[in-house]
């Protein structure tokens, strides 16, 4: 019976996460409010819902990191207009964006022939 709690709570932790707001991190924000994977904060832009709580220990941390970083993200505007402005490699097998010096920041080739 034991074993069926753990499957339990871990069910309930994995319903109840809340993935990193940089979209191209695939962490997990802990219970300090800043993701596991890169530690960037919360900024509350990945859509999801706030998890409520399920268990007495990570969720209502979470829950509460979350709550205090929510709207209060400095830069959030100026980091998705960056997003937007983002100008893709001409070589469309390249995955990189074009850097200030004109070229590829993936590959080296320039925006231009």
């Amino acid at each position: 019976m034991g074993n069926e709690n753990a499957i339990a709570e871990a069910d309930a932790d994995w319903e109840n996460r809340i993935l990193c707001s940089d979209g191209r991190c695939t962490g997990v924000i802990g219970p300090d409010g800043r993701c596991r994977e890169c530690g960037a904060t919360y900024g509350g832009s990945s859509g999801q819902e706030t998890p409520q709580a399920s268990h007495a220990t990570d969720v209502p941390a979470v829950a509460n990191a979350v709550q205090a970083t929510e709207g209060s993200a400095p830069g959030a505007e100026a980091a998705e207009a960056e997003w937007d402005d983002r100008v893709l490699c001409r070589d469309g097998s390249c995955i990189g964006v074009v850097g200030p010096d004109g070229r590829c920041r993936e590959c080296g080739l320039p925006l231009k022939e």
